[in-house]
């Protein structure tokens, strides 16, 4: 089990975050019983999407903690975060894929950075890896719409509150097991900033997630590839998507100019933006 020790937080009141209750919002694929919180070391009650055969409900209790089991014979990500969210009852959700281990104590220091981000409606967390990969944010910050888009829903927790509010939920038509491979987490982010909600990044890790499990979602970089990222720009961007494409080829030219060529990969990028429906056209 992996232990982590408290981060130092200045003083925030004691009644400032023991009330605000929290729900560690799992999403996974044909599970058959709740070991998956014993495996992922969750200390919260948890609600979890498992998309397998069947379409039922199971719930479990175990050391005074509560987790209901939504089985759907659905598939995609989207689906299964927006099904959690929907059956969430918590002041604070924290969202997780069965990859991720949680640290010891990481309620309390998710009510902590809460209170401290007290105008908080979403904030990004840390993930601990041994080999690095993932941005890691070294102090606090405001999310803006320039420096959202490296961060993914594994990272996430929300006021649940101001995400019904904000009418907000995740796409079905990107991500694992749609259409489109992935983004549905960056136009989470997205519609948050467009509908004023306020993010944080903040430097503090919750769980350590593993390297080793395989991606349902990223097979190389290929024409499949480059053609979902052309249709996720047009959907963040309805206007200068190709700018975005251009940019994002050049900033990653290193990582992929070995399976295709800048030009081939702009075309494919092209191609998927004008299917999704480019400049306002959407399909």
């Amino acid at each position: 089990m992996i232990s982590a020790g408290l981060p130092r937080f200045s003083e925030v009141p004691l009644e400032a975050f023991y009330f605000m209750s929290i729900e560690t919002l799992i999403v996974t694929v044909d599970r058959d019983s709740d070991a998956v919180v014993r495996e992922m070391n969750v200390q919260t009650d948890a609600i979890v999407g498992n998309q397998c055969a069947e379409n039922s409900v199971w719930i479990f209790c175990e050391n005074g903690r509560k987790t209901v089991f939504y089985n759907t014979a659905d598939r995609g990500i989207g689906k299964n975060r927006n099904i959690v969210l929907k059956n969430s009852q918590a002041d604070i959700c924290v969202f997780a894929d069965d990859d991720m281990v949680f640290l010891d104590g990481y309620p309390e220091i998710v009510q902590r950075v809460f209170a401290e981000c007290y105008d908080g409606d979403v904030l990004i967390f840390n993930l601990v890896e041994k080999e690095p990969r993932r941005y890691v944010n070294r102090e606090k910050k405001r999310i803006h719409k320039y420096n959202y888009a490296k961060y993914g829903a594994a990272r996430m927790a929300i006021r649940r509150q101001s995400i019904i509010d904000s009418g907000i939920s995740f796409s079905t038509e990107f991500g694992g097991g749609s259409g489109y491979g992935a983004g549905e987490d960056t136009i989470f982010l997205k519609d948050c900033l467009d509908r004023g909600l306020k993010i944080y990044a903040v430097p503090y890790a919750l769980a350590e997630i593993d390297q080793q499990s395989v991606s349902t979602w990223f097979n190389g970089y290929n024409e499949k590839y480059f053609f979902d990222r052309g249709a996720l720009y047009a959907r963040l961007y309805p206007r200068f998507w190709e700018l975005f494409c251009v940019r994002f080829l050049l900033r990653h030219r290193k990582k992929y100019k070995d399976s295709m060529g800048f030009w081939a990969a702009l075309k494919s990028m092209r191609i998927g933006a004008k299917e999704y429906g480019a400049e306002g056209e959407k399909r």
